[in-house]
């Protein structure tokens, strides 16, 4: 049925729990697991305000910050006895991201969280699951 579920995080409590959901949805079916989380690149619109820290130094810390959760999602599913590969992808489109990563790893189901934002909240914030549940062309399982 799904030989390979895309999970994403951004290492809050609620992607947590939806990894160990997909985990444990993975492990039923005997699917593997891709964990990407997305980092958002430089902002260089504003260039002539102060930036306390330089491009390098931002790639440096926002790369670090992808790989310590990416390892603590690894953690999570390897200890259910899951195969899984961690990626991250850099963009300023979360959805995208998540939508182009499902698609290069062959991943026929996209397993994620939803904050359950609703009415005016939803408008303002936007929610990355609405945008990858509009544009996937493959499978999206939601988890509240």
């Amino acid at each position: 049925m799904y030989n390979r579920i895309l999970v994403p995080t951004d290492g809050s409590e609620l992607s947590d729990k939806a990894l160990e959901a997909a985990a444990d949805f993975a492990k039923a079916l005997g699917s593997s697991i891709v964990i990407i989380t997305v980092i958002e690149p430089y902002s260089y619109t504003n260039l002539s305000e102060y930036r306390p820290e330089s491009i390098d130094q931002y790639d440096s810390r926002v790369k670090e910050m992808a790989q310590e959760r990416l390892e603590i999602a690894r953690e999570l599913v390897e200890k259910k006895d899951i195969n899984c590969e961690v990626v991250a992808f850099k963009s300023f489109s979360p959805a995208e991201a998540i939508i182009d990563a499902a698609n290069e790893y062959n991943c026929d189901l996209i397993f994620m969280a939803s904050h359950g934002r609703q009415g005016f909240a939803a408008v303002l914030l936007g929610s990355e699951t609405q945008k990858v549940l509009t544009h996937s062309k493959i499978p999206v399982m939601v988890y509240r």
